[in-house]
């Protein structure tokens, strides 16, 4: 009886070692702060990390990006388990965070660094996020076009450490703004619903 014991337990052991084959994804959807907050939302995301991506200037501070003068864009990058949700899935939960209507930024953020776009690192990412910009552009909703643009690989910075997970260590103040920006009553006007809400794609807390 020694044998199969011994078998089963080193079994369960390689089974739990296994590492999680994950992938990643990058996402500019306005502020950086609420992109995360939501995104972080999605079952089957297992981390993120906001910062700067598309511009022209290596390892760009907030300060130079919020110029808008250095072709940057706030955004998150994902790091998911594609045996738990799919990257289209990821890109349809990620459309349901911004307003794709809107080609100017993201609510009350306006500006290049705030306008909405899918960073695709790959062809399969590519042809994913233009299929469901494609669904979206037949929604009488979006019958003058889906503004959110679908881009290629470029340099992603982390943002400075103080905007990490930002709603998590200033919760009052990360309120405050997100109220003020009436991001949750323009995701409502748009899509019925928003993250916060714990409805259809997103769950209430992590």
């Amino acid at each position: 009886m020694l044998k199969p014991v011994l078998a089963a337990a080193a079994l369960a052991l390689l089974t739990a070692a296994a590492p999680v084959a994950t992938q990643t994804a990058v996402f500019a959807g306005g502020c950086f702060w609420s992109s995360e907050t939501d995104l972080q939302r999605v079952p089957g995301v297992l981390s993120t990390q906001v910062g700067y991506i598309g511009g022209h200037l290596a390892h760009p501070s907030y300060e130079q990006v919020s110029t808008g003068e250095t072709g940057h864009r706030e955004a998150v990058r994902v790091v998911f388990d594609p045996a738990r949700i799919s990257y289209a899935r990821l890109v349809d939960a990620y459309f349901h965070t911004v307003d794709p209507a809107d080609g100017g930024g993201t609510f009350c953020d306006r500006g290049d660094e705030y306008r909405d776009a899918v960073f695709a690192l790959t062809p399969d990412q590519r042809a994913s996020a233009l299929a469901e910009v494609a669904a979206l552009s037949k929604l009488p909703r979006f019958k003058d076009g889906v503004k959110t643009q679908v881009l290629g690989p470029a340099p992603f910075y982390p943002a400075e450490g103080y905007h990490q997970n930002y709603h998590a260590k200033n919760p009052l103040q990360y309120g405050m703004y997100r109220a003020g920006c009436r991001r949750d009553a323009g995701l409502r006007a748009v899509w019925g619903t928003s993250p916060a809400d714990g409805k259809g794609l997103f769950v209430a807390t992590r």
